[in-house]
């Protein structure tokens, strides 16, 4: 016989009678029941080496048992299964000092490993203030496996303050996942700082960061708070990190290994108390190899790495995502509409290069253009052939302007193959590329008008004319929500 007994609380007659087999056949001594009553009578006991339970027990709820079982047996593990998975029932299981939070259906190999691994030490649970909560504003919405384990991720790291390195497609949601990690972790009180590595000019970028002295540069009028400062004793986020200028990389590398920077222009050190979060789309590791990013300031980085899936690997999650979509377009005073099965069916046969964001802004075109108040398979299948002809904002964001519009005329003018073209084609191209061309600057501006201009190099009072003339939607503050 294995050495541990483990005490099993759920309601479902077939669950308890499974996990009695299986962990029965594994040689641990097994003893279950169907409500909390029995659980905590066991406990209190001093009976048992490990506690499994359902969150939802007929009596009372495992998340308000598992502090007294805490205070009383601090150094019994308890695994917490729930079929509520979300990132709340993971976090709060953290929080309660559950030792594992295994969503429901899972893999019994999975448990008995967990199993091993909580009778192989003492558990010691932590316990933090709770934030608050409001299931109509999760951070992230999923009950996809690969959700589950990001999930798991975030409620592991809510008990320390290690530096993040969220990789993943554009559009998967790298920003939540940073705010998830601040507003439930240790620095939740203190500010969320998010800076975007490719939307600022690199001349300016170390300014942005640490701030300047007076006449450290041109222009520099007066004295300039750096977003270190803004985060002093919060979390900073730093998007798209492989966009930074080697000088930043060097700055940033002593950050980490002192707890201190100088301002531009500077010459006292100033020290800091700022979780980092950094975030890329790229590959590093090919960067590295390149000369354009830092080994050394990687592996600081890189302490945890967390990817995100991008959508197309997680499409079951498309209900639950359109679900919530639709919710919030009735918040902001859109009216209410929902898709029927065959047109969930038909989002899931997209492959979404734009991953969240491309299948958000989707909804939102559905909600506001269609009439019916359920919306159809067509509709959504004329949603998906007009994204086949436009280039995803995510891969915009990826490619270089000359690329962007190398893509849009492949696409657009494929047609003529190895045949001369007709008569009049260059004002052809001049009349159906410069509307689109200028949205796409546009869009990889993230709707900054003075970035697009430069891009397009031309004068932005030029870029405004040409916006109005042709009708260009200025699309601002792209981001996943």
């Amino acid at each position: 016989m294995t050495d541990g007994t483990i005490l099993i609380a759920d309601d479902d007659a077939a669950i308890r009678t499974v996990l009695n087999q299986a962990l029965g056949r594994a040689g641990y001594d097994v003893r279950t029941t169907a409500n909390a009553a029995g659980l905590w009578r066991w406990v209190a006991q001093g009976e048992g080496n490990l506690v499994i339970t359902d969150v939802i027990l007929p009596d009372e709820n495992a998340f308000d048992l598992l502090p007294r079982i805490k205070r009383l047996r601090p150094d019994l593990p308890v695994v917490v299964m729930s079929a509520q998975n979300n990132i709340l029932t993971a976090i709060t299981a953290a929080e309660r000092g559950a030792y594992e939070y295994l969503p429901k259906p899972f893999d019994l190999k999975d448990l008995t490993g967990i199993v091993e691994r909580a009778l192989s030490k003492t558990n010691k649970g932590h316990h933090i203030k709770e934030p608050d909560r409001d299931e109509e504003r999760l951070p992230l919405i999923g009950r996809s496996p690969a959700m589950q384990e990001i999930y798991r991720v975030i409620a592991r790291l809510t008990q320390a303050d290690l530096t993040v390195m969220i990789s993943g497609e554009s559009g998967t949601g790298k920003e939540l996942v940073a705010r998830a990690l601040h507003d439930y972790g240790k620095r939740r009180n203190g500010s969320f700082v998010a800076v975007n590595m490719a939307a600022i000019p690199k001349e300016l970028i170390e300014s942005e960061l640490f701030g300047h002295e007076r006449g450290a540069f041109t222009g520099a009028t007066g004295k300039g708070v750096g977003r270190f400062e803004q985060a002093e004793g919060g979390t900073l986020f730093l998007d798209e990190i492989g966009d930074m200028p080697l000088e930043a990389q060097t700055r940033l590398l002593r950050v980490l290994q002192q707890g201190e920077y100088t301002t531009v222009g500077g010459r006292m050190p100033i020290k800091t108390d700022v979780r980092i979060i950094a975030a890329t789309n790229r590959d590093l590791r090919q960067l590295i190899q390149q000369g354009l990013f830092r080994e050394d300031l990687f592996y600081r980085l890189n302490v945890v790495p967390m990817r995100l899936p991008p959508l197309r690997e997680r499409k079951e999650d498309i209900t639950d995502l359109v679900r919530h979509f639709l919710h919030k377009s009735e918040k902001a005073g859109l009216p209410a509409k929902r898709l029927d099965p065959q047109a969930i069916e038909k989002l899931k046969s997209h492959t979404w290069p734009g991953n969240v964001r491309e299948l958000e802004n989707l909804v939102r075109r559905l909600v506001v253009l269609n009439p019916d108040e359920v919306i159809s398979e067509h509709a959504v299948a004329a949603e998906l052939t007009q994204l086949g002809r436009t280039i995803p904002v995510s891969d915009q964001e990826d490619l270089s302007l000359s690329q962007m519009v190398e893509r849009y005329l492949s696409t657009h003018f494929a047609e003529f193959g190895d045949r001369l073209p007709p008569a009049g084609l260059y004002d052809r191209i001049l009349h159906e590329v410069e509307k689109p061309l200028i949205a796409i600057s546009l869009a990889a501006a993230r709707g900054n008008q003075i970035r697009a201009a430069q891009l397009l190099g031309v004068n932005r009072n030029t870029l405004r004319k040409k916006i109005r003339e042709l009708g260009v939607e200025v699309i601002r503050g792209l981001r996943t929500h």
